[in-house]
């Protein structure tokens, strides 16, 4: 198997084997958590190909599979599924294991750091299509989720969004070459800053926030939905 595949299965492995914690019950989200994933990987396996097409972005034909979707191949694919559902669960067992925490400071201190900075690479970077495109994306998601709709699982997103940014830093550092001789992952400098913590572009953390929340939005309105009915059908059935 390539390295890729290999960086996606150890992804994978341990979030889905404890999706059967007795206390999480993580598999019985999956009604709401899988549309989440594919609605939104659709529109970002789009994205993603775009840019391939355009070589703002590519991928090392030595590191993969050799099995491609268009410009993409499989594990990039992949990893579309995997990551989200790996992060959607760390969402779901701090939810479960710390359901008291106090985060309101966390989540405006977050939301406007992210604002903020994302704003401003976006106007100074405006020529570079991957800094314009995930600062700005997420700098709207920010400004309509959290501060419109002042939605309140936001600080809880806000915490497992700085909790995932560990494994995130490890896995994104192998796909941009910190332990390889060459990056898995290969960025045109012509359309990114050129800040990277270690060999990872600073936009890549826009990016996966962009991929993200809306997940996480899509996840917690089809569970309010889900809880609505069962509500309704306890009612019924009590009458």
């Amino acid at each position: 198997m390539s390295l890729y595949f290999w960086i996606i299965l150890g992804t994978i492995v341990f979030p889905f084997l404890l999706s059967f914690d007795k206390k999480i019950h993580f598999y019985t989200h999956w009604r709401t958590i899988f549309p989440a994933i594919l609605l939104v990987g659709l529109f970002f396996l789009v994205w993603d190909n775009y840019f391939a097409e355009n070589e703002i972005w590519g991928f090392n034909s030595r590191y993969v599979q050799g099995i491609y979707l268009f410009r993409l191949p499989l594990e990039e694919v992949l990893f579309f599924l995997v990551v989200p559902y790996a992060c959607l669960f760390v969402y779901e067992v701090i939810r479960g294991y710390f359901p008291n925490l106090k985060l309101d400071l966390l989540g405006r201190a977050f939301a406007f750091a992210m604002v903020l900075s994302g704003l401003l690479l976006t106007i100074f970077y405006l020529r570079n299509w991957y800094t314009l495109t995930a600062c700005s994306l997420s700098t709207l998601l920010i400004i309509g989720i959290h501060f419109r709709a002042k939605a309140r699982w936001f600080n809880y997103f806000a915490l497992t969004f700085l909790v995932c940014l560990i494994p995130f830093l490890i896995v994104n550092g192998v796909l941009t070459g910190f332990f390889t001789d060459e990056p898995i992952v290969w960025y045109s400098e012509n359309h990114i800053m050129g800040i990277r913590i270690g060999t990872i572009p600073l936009e890549d953390i826009y990016y996966n926030l962009s991929m993200l929340l809306p997940m996480v939005l899509i996840h917690e309105v089809l569970l309010r939905k889900r809880t609505k009915k069962s509500d309704l059908k306890r009612v019924a059935n009590t009458d």
